[in-house]
């Protein structure tokens, strides 16, 4: 049933659809967008990416002359209203350089040169409240949210709003950052990342059961991966923080600092069963056949193949 509503791409059929879309990152460029234990080159970039802001570009602009033609109707001027972009996908495969690296490439058209990037992290409730709820063990899951606000600040975008904001989440500290706030003016395309952006049951208290956070994107990218390759991601991931960020003085997560390399890999596969494992097959999976693009990553984060929903 998937085939039939998408195209299906090889990794080399896909690189061909870049045309003639040019390379605008250096390998400095890039050093600073990788996540960690992501060993993405530029090869992965001109291979993956390029062909993909190509499109982009491509539904940008249809989507602007869309806006134009409905003003002209109207008798109206078109709003200034960003293309929204929504990139989901489970812990640890990779979201947050995706779209990092997605945005630094649009935002070299020259017809859409302002490109944001917002997190859900900032949306989560603060610790505070999810341990009032007794849901501190479930962050990331979609209760762990606060939908109501996330979908104003998406409603407040598409309305053509100058500026909008958005909380700050640290993950030093594990928990939003008090008075503090992401502005966002106007962007010509705003990307959208999370775990749950593709979410469609349980509606949050107060938002209305017919409205979701994927009602306002314009396009939806969802990462894929085998679920033990995700794990072995993540376990690699945890090793290397407890090696670095869980040193810092003020982590959260210190007191996993010194654990040995084995009781640090077991802790992680803990976590990985009892949450983040959990939260991937329950709530983040069955949202992917909701994305225009499936792109599936190989055990050494190198995409494979890719799905482009039909038109």
């Amino acid at each position: 049933m998937l085939a039939d509503r998408y195209l299906t791409f090889t990794r080399e059929q896909w690189s061909e659809l870049r045309a003639a879309t040019p390379l605008t990152l250096s390998e400095r460029d890039l050093e600073l967008l990788r996540g960690i234990n992501e060993r993405i080159d530029l090869d992965e970039v001109a291979t993956v990416y390029l062909p993909l802001t190509r499109l982009i570009n491509l539904y940008v602009a249809a989507t602007q002359n869309l806006h134009t033609a409905s003003a002209a109707f109207l008798g109206t001027k078109a709003p200034r209203v960003p293309y929204v972009i929504g990139v989901a996908g489970s812990v640890a495969v990779g979201k947050s350089t995706f779209a990092r690296i997605l945005q630094a490439l649009l935002a070299h058209w020259p017809d859409h040169p302002k490109v944001d990037l917002v997190t859900t992290d900032g949306f989560l409730h603060p610790n505070q409240v999810l341990e009032e709820r007794g849901i501190m063990n479930r962050k990331g899951f979609p209760e762990s949210y606060d939908t109501r606000r996330l979908l104003q600040f998406l409603r407040d975008l598409k309305s053509g709003a100058a500026t909008v904001t958005a909380p700050v989440y640290s993950h030093v500290v594990y928990d939003i950052v008090p008075n503090e706030s992401v502005v966002v003016r106007q962007p010509d395309i705003l990307i959208i990342e999370g775990l749950n952006v593709l979410q469609v049951g349980g509606a949050a208290e107060g938002v209305a059961p017919t409205e979701f956070v994927s009602d306002y994107f314009d396009f939806s990218i969802y990462i894929d991966a085998d679920e033990r390759d995700i794990e072995e991601f993540y376990v690699q991931r945890f090793l290397t923080l407890c090696e670095t960020v869980f040193q810092e003085p003020d982590s959260f997560f210190q007191h996993y600092a010194h654990l040995t390399r084995d009781e640090a890999a077991e802790t992680a596969r803990v976590i990985w069963r009892e949450i983040n494992g959990k939260n991937l097959r329950e709530n983040i999976a069955p949202t992917k056949t909701r994305a225009g693009l499936l792109l599936f990553k190989g055990r050494d984060h190198r995409v494979t193949s890719m799905k482009l929903r039909r038109l």
